[in-house]
């Protein structure tokens, strides 16, 4: 079987398990009433008050069990990876139940969640630079360099992931918004892969654990896809921090592992407009002593003030990520 069927098998089996394992999730988390507690500021979602959440345990078990299907338990990329994205689906899973059962949308305090995502991030980061193919090497988008950070790479690494998977976390706001800006990445990131075990024809073993990665994302993709069709607007299941910490933590190991950290902010720019507006919001409001730049922050929320629908923000919100995600495959193809 060659490798691109496996990468097109993996996203229509991982599609189908999502939509198979997506209405007996939405049924058990409505009996045991594990829904969404709305933030009394934001008016625009009173609507949804006891909507189910945790819906991320749809797509990551659909990942999961496709990703190993099609690759087997061989693959330390691939055990890693899915092992850092499932720990942080159980930060999230942590985080939601805690809200859930004293009913008010504060779970895991502040502190405790950076100790949870930092804990996890210090063990993929010792893997990667212990481990001999990454080691502390990234590629420079658009050229053909590698460039050894020497021990900058643990900090630098640590923060890669602290940093985005609370960005994915602050671009879950509203329906379909992180599952389809995180459905296209994954999507631009298959193809990555396939660029990049065309390249590495020569180094069988790096090729393998490469195409491992390639599976995960697609098998990603997949799940995403079928979670969108109960998650989209108006979403009959959230994915909770449960499924936006994972979706970090996935986001995360994919670059860092394919030595291309820095593809993050251009795949994900519109994480890194989330994260970036509501660091601008509170430091002007403390600045300025209560002023805001925003009508509210993150910045999709803004845009629902401005009186954009949901589905309006998550087009546009699509748009510029298949923009970016197209540019970034360019520079993989026209560099290492």
């Amino acid at each position: 079987m060659t490798f691109e069927l496996r990468l097109l098998l993996a996203v229509v089996t991982s599609f189908i398990l999502s939509m198979v394992l997506a209405p007996p999730v939405i049924k058990m988390t409505k009996k045991f009433k594990a829904s969404q507690s709305i933030l009394e500021y934001v008016d625009n979602h009173k609507g949804k008050e006891g909507t189910p959440t945790m819906g991320g345990m749809i797509f990551l078990v659909s990942m999961s069990v496709t990703s190993f299907i099609f690759c087997g338990f061989k693959s330390k990329f691939l055990l890693v990876g899915i092992g850092i994205t499932l720990g942080y689906g159980l930060l999230g899973f942590l985080d939601d139940f805690l809200k859930i059962k004293f009913r008010h949308n504060e779970g895991l305090k502040a502190y405790q969640k950076i100790i949870g995502q930092l804990g996890i991030a210090v063990i993929v980061t010792v893997f990667a630079y212990k481990y001999s193919y990454i080691g502390s090497v990234v590629n420079i988008p658009f050229t053909d360099i590698e460039f050894d950070m020497g021990w900058w790479y643990i900090p630098f690494t640590l923060l890669i992931f602290i940093a985005t998977t609370n960005a994915v976390n602050l671009t879950d706001g509203i329906d379909g918004l992180a599952g389809s800006v995180t459905g296209i990445y994954t999507g631009i990131f298959t193809l990555i892969a396939v660029v990049l075990c065309i390249r590495l024809e020569g180094d069988v073993i790096l090729r393998d654990e490469t195409a491992s990665l390639g599976v995960m994302s697609a098998s990603l993709f997949g799940a995403l896809l079928g979670f969108l069709w109960f998650n989209s607007n108006p979403a009959k299941i959230f994915m909770g921090d449960t499924g936006s910490l994972a979706l970090g933590g996935a986001v995360s190991v994919l670059a860092v592992f394919t030595k291309n950290p820095f593809l993050i902010p251009m795949i994900g720019i519109m994480y890194m407009l989330s994260c970036i507006s509501v660091i601008i919001q509170v430091l002007y409001f403390k600045l300025t002593n209560g002023k805001r730049v925003f009508k509210m922050a993150p910045y999709h929320h803004h845009l629902q003030y401005k009186g954009y629908t949901e589905n309006k923000i998550v087009t546009f919100y699509s748009i510029v990520t298949l923009l970016f995600g197209l540019t970034a495959l360019v520079s993989t193809v026209i560099g290492r």
